[in-house]
């Protein structure tokens, strides 16, 4: 639990905090489309390199940034697992087979694919989290949104929950560690036996975690009810968001990237510059 890096704001002064968080928000938004048409290593080559220009310029420690993978894992081993084996490809990519277990290269290549991209969907966000504060992504999810409220759409709420959801898990982690200290302080064992025991033994933990998160939630609508909280109506910011120069260039330089993506994809380049063509143009 100790290893949830969602959430985690890391303060420093660095390139990527200084920029408007609206302009992280489309960035983030579309680096996980991105992804998706990402289809040979080279292309995740240049992602790898790209994040790692980011976390450089973020002067986040490329240690704290990993820590995020931990969580994935498990699901990362799985998804390469049931790729290689249920993968039915042709016979003379046939690396092994035995019985009805039979593991192909291209099956690999795929899991090796497939793995590359969870791993990419998870970092991306986390730097996200990093070097954007929760009450900054509030308002620029809120910013983003705003044409939606004309249409009658709770955009400051949806903005709020968001964000108390984005900062409660830290907290809910911090939790989660104090619970299991004292329940082994009672000689509870969270970490022999197999999965039913251990999950059983997880029960003394989820319950007062649940109480504790309903009282956190009770608490915190008192407060905020206290201080005559009413939404988004009548409400004013201390800090107001300012698109700069600096956040058009972050842009630009992306959307030049995602344009190098597309074309080791789909290869247009040959077929824009051909001379034939611009022959029969002129």
């Amino acid at each position: 639990m100790r290893e949830i890096t969602l959430g985690q704001y890391y303060p420093v002064r660095s390139v990527i905090h200084s920029l408007d968080p609206r302009a992280k928000l489309v960035l983030m938004i579309a680096y996980i489309v991105m992804i998706f048409f990402v289809d040979t290593f080279v292309g995740y080559g240049l992602v790898l390199l790209f994040l790692l220009l980011v976390i450089f310029l973020s002067k986040v420690p490329l240690g704290k940034v990993l820590k995020s993978l931990k969580m994935i894992l498990f699901l990362v081993i799985f998804t390469v697992v049931m790729s290689v084996l249920f993968y039915n490809g042709n016979e003379n990519d046939l690396l092994w087979g035995w019985g009805i277990i039979r593991i192909y290269s291209q099956g690999l290549i795929n899991a090796g694919k497939m793995a590359l991209r969870l791993i990419f969907l998870v970092l991306g966000p986390t730097i996200l989290t990093f070097t954007t504060t929760p009450v900054q992504l509030t308002d620029a999810l809120e910013s983003l949104l705003k044409p939606l409220s004309y249409i009658k759409v709770p955009v400051h709420s949806l903005a709020m929950v968001m964000s108390i959801a984005l900062r409660l898990i830290p907290t809910l982690v911090e939790e989660t560690d104090k619970i299991q200290n004292a329940q082994k302080a009672r000689c509870a064992d969270f970490e022999t036996g197999n999965i039913f025991k251990r999950a059983k033994a997880m029960l003394p933990v989820l319950i007062p975690l649940f109480v504790s998160s309903f009282r956190r939630a009770d608490e915190l609508a008192d407060a905020m009810d206290s201080r005559c909280y009413r939404g988004a109506k009548g409400r004013t910011r201390m800090k107001k968001m300012h698109f700069r120069l600096r956040d058009a260039v972050s842009l630009l330089i992306f959307a030049l990237f995602f344009f190098v993506i597309l074309w080791l994809r789909y290869n247009f380049f040959p077929a824009f510059f051909d001379l034939s063509l611009l022959t029969w143009l002129v």
